[in-house]
């Protein structure tokens, strides 16, 4: 079973920045490709950024220009970067395979944009 750990999130102010780390199970950031999604509760989880196969990157509109998603796949690691956060980027983040996910998750790590 592909395990994927999530960390880095917290509490940041708006216009702030974090950086989410994503540790996968050796081999399935290299072989797979890689997304975050995010996840309101009572809401769906949205795919917010990811690569699509041969390696370029793609992100919802909500947060184009503002997050950005990379590898380390030596690290088997994803990363995302967060700037210039805004209130309604407060949401639970999960790493996992994009577009279709594996069918397990992380725990995922709570992100709160809130002065």
């Amino acid at each position: 079973q592909v395990q994927l750990n999530e960390s880095g999130g917290g509490l940041v102010q708006p216009g702030g920045s974090l950086r989410l780390s994503c540790a996968a199970s050796r081999g399935v950031v290299s072989l797979f490709p890689m997304g975050w999604f995010r996840q309101v509760p009572g809401k769906q989880r949205d795919l917010v950024a990811f690569f699509r196969n041969g390696g370029s990157t793609n992100y919802a509109d909500s947060v184009k220009g503002r997050f950005t998603i990379s590898t380390d796949s030596g690290k088997n690691t994803v990363y995302l970067q967060m700037n210039n956060l805004k209130p309604e980027d407060t949401a639970v983040y999960y790493c996992n395979k994009a577009p279709t996910p594996f069918n397990s998750w992380g725990q995922g790590t709570q992100v709160t944009v809130s002065s």
